[in-house]
């Protein structure tokens, strides 16, 4: 049977990523070593990330003046890193769920935090609308797409102040114009590679603004000067990104991303609203993620979520369990994710309702 993976992360890579990472693992560039034994100073392994900083430049056409970063820690690391880096007396952030709020804790380690707005009221069910950016900030901060509760900031806010933008599960998911911002991150394992690497796009300008000594390893300006060579690499990740990254371009870029996004969220979306045994936990379609689609029993239906649950997992329908903070089902779409298993997932939900006509 097919599996369908439907994982929020780490979650479903190209074929392609797959097939040649595995080669490589067994024999790298025709050296007769493993990817996993090389040294990241040899010369095929530096090709290796040239070419996925020259393909992240070419594919989100990044200006010059910007650097690209590829580096441990995960996001996590980046919500401490980001304001020792940048933040000499107050950031602003908009919190907008688990990870907004945990950028917000860490930032607080370092001077005054301004959340502008919040959507906690609601359990983060929506996107604050109409909020005011503090121009005395040092820079502002979002979450672009919240993987939890399946809502996602899909255009590129106006900011008085520098933009920092967690993008760790909508990257390559949609064009995005990069001068917008003055730094954006990610971990890579949703949309880009497995766990193990964290991209970063940081504008150079903005950089050594800050008065505090920083820790070598915490200096995006030591990273910069080593091209994410300072220390040894996750170079497994960094080879699986670049596959990821000429798979997108093999396949038309991000902008054909975007129009197949748009085509697989649209299927499950109008199936949810449709589907009177389900209905969607994000209620305006403007904040709706196309990337993690989340979705409960509708009222009076509240008995029938296992049995869906293992109707779906019987089908072949795999890592469809909403996280615990909003329960239900979460199907996360990210590129890799083909129509097909979109498809097959509302003919799931659609033979479950009938047998409850």
């Amino acid at each position: 049977m097919k599996k369908h993976n439907f994982y929020a992360g780490p979650s479903i890579l190209p074929e392609f990523t797959i097939e040649n990472t595995a080669k490589a693992i067994t024999d790298f560039a025709g050296t007769g070593l493993s990817l996993m034994e090389i040294s990241h100073r040899s010369k095929e392994f530096i090709a290796v990330m040239d070419e996925a900083v020259a393909l992240f430049k070419e594919l989100l056409n990044i200006p010059e003046g910007y650097s690209v970063l590829f580096l441990g820690g995960g996001a996590s690391t980046q919500f401490a890193m980001i304001p020792f880096n940048l933040l000499q007396t107050k950031a602003a952030y908009l919190n907008t769920g688990v990870w907004a709020k945990k950028a917000i804790k860490e930032a607080k380690l370092f001077g005054e935090v301004n959340v502008v707005a919040s959507s906690e009221d609601k359990n983060f069910n929506y996107i604050p609308k109409n909020f005011t950016i503090p121009t005395d900030a040092d820079y502002f901060h979002i979450t672009t797409n919240n993987t939890i509760y399946g809502t996602e900031i899909k255009t590129d806010i106006d900011s008085p102040i520098p933009l920092v933008a967690d993008m760790s599960s909508d990257i390559f998911s949609r064009p995005v114009d990069i001068s917008k911002y003055a730094l954006i991150y990610g971990g890579a394992q949703k949309n880009l590679a497995p766990a193990g690497v964290t991209f970063v796009i940081v504008r150079n300008d903005i950089l050594g603004k800050v008065s505090r000594v920083i820790p070598t390893m915490l200096s995006y300006q030591t990273h910069i000067e080593g091209e994410s060579m300072f220390n040894t690499p996750p170079v497994v990740p960094v080879y699986a990104a670049l596959q990821t990254l000429l798979w997108l371009k093999n396949n038309g870029g991000v902008s054909q991303m975007q129009k197949i996004n748009i085509e697989k969220a649209a299927l499950l979306y109008n199936e949810i609203d449709r589907n009177p045994l389900f209905k969607a936990t994000v209620i305006n379609p403007e904040d709706r993620s196309l990337m993690n689609i989340c979705f409960v029993m509708n009222d009076g239906h509240e008995d029938k979520e296992k049995a869906f649950m293992d109707y779906a997992t019987a089908q072949g329908m795999i890592g469809l369990k909403g996280h615990r903070s909003v329960g239900g089902f979460r199907a996360s779409t990210y590129n890799a994710l083909p129509i097909e298993s979109v498809k097959a997932l509302v003919e799931t939900m659609q033979e479950f309702e009938n047998q409850y006509k």
